[in-house]
């Protein structure tokens, strides 16, 4: 199985444009798969430089309804009128980003003609596509189950800045339009996800729950990129999260909004069990 970047925050060994937002192409012996799109259309035009024929993608998957996933959507639809794109039934809802200060809610959601594209497919529970892809979401029990736990680091602690508007109210989202990738090929198991946030570990859990197993890699932001320096207490959730995803049998790929800073955090607790995928960069399962 090949796994090859499009979009990424950081820039690789190549002449691959970076921009923060998120696109992978996968390769298996039966299908071209896309996952996620990134903000715009560099991600066709960085498919082109790596010399990767978007026209052949048969499936593709959004990750969540944000802009910086779903950006690249409606030219890669055009571009490819035939491939089943697969998203969240709640990922055209209204969700927005607080900075914090004076500017307030800006809107980061998904363009509202992707809905209205005949190649989409509406999801709103797991679904098997065939016997080597399927898509899984409900991770709002997972999420819930922590939090009454008192669990809060599994779930990212910059989750807080989003939100939902329903009629002219501002709520927190709750990321019930987030779904995770499940690829199968020759024996091994590979979990995509774009930002994980509803928290990596609780993905985990989840998938468990329904493959009783644990994947062989996972490739997934973690949502822990801020503007700011961490706070210890920060730097010790980071830590702490590090250590449980050493207990797993997996080999990690991270990216995008996991940042830098916290990446190197949890490069020094898992070592060679995670990796930093650059925008670019191939990954070969």
């Amino acid at each position: 199985m090949i796994i090859r970047n499009l979009i990424e925050n950081t820039e690789g060994a190549n002449a691959c444009t970076p921009q923060h937002g998120l696109s992978f192409y996968i390769e298996t012996k039966r299908h071209k798969i896309l996952s996620d799109f990134g903000p715009g259309e560099d991600m066709l035009a960085n498919a082109e430089k790596l010399g990767i024929d978007l026209k052949q993608v048969d499936i593709a998957v959004l990750s969540h309804g944000h802009y910086d996933h779903s950006g690249g959507l409606p030219a890669f639809a055009r571009l490819n009128p035939d491939a089943a794109i697969y998203l969240h039934a709640k990922a055209d809802k209204p969700y927005y980003s607080f900075d914090g200060k004076e500017k307030g809610y800006r809107y980061i959601g998904i363009a509202p003609e992707i809905m209205a594209l005949k190649q989409v497919r509406l999801l709103s529970d797991d679904f098997v596509i065939d016997d080597e892809l399927s898509v899984f979401g409900n991770l709002t029990g997972c999420m819930e189950k922590q939090i009454a736990a008192g669990n809060d680091r599994r779930i990212p602690a910059t989750n807080r800045y989003l939100m939902i508007k329903e009629g002219e109210t501002y709520i927190k989202d709750d990321f019930s339009h987030e779904q995770c990738l499940v690829i199968r090929e020759d024996g091994k198991c590979v979990l995509i996800s774009g930002c994980a946030h509803s928290g990596i570990l609780n993905i985990l859990d989840r998938y468990e729950e329904i493959h009783h197993s644990l994947p062989d890699a996972v490739v997934s932001g973690f949502h822990l990129m801020k503007k700011k320096d961490y706070t210890e207490d920060e730097c010790d959730e980071i830590r702490a999260i590090a250590r449980e995803l050493t207990t797993y049998p997996t080999r990690f790929y991270t990216c995008h909004c996991t940042g830098l800073a916290a990446y190197e955090m949890l490069k020094e607790i898992m070592g060679d069990q995670l990796s930093y995928v650059h925008c670019g960069d191939e990954v070969i399962v």
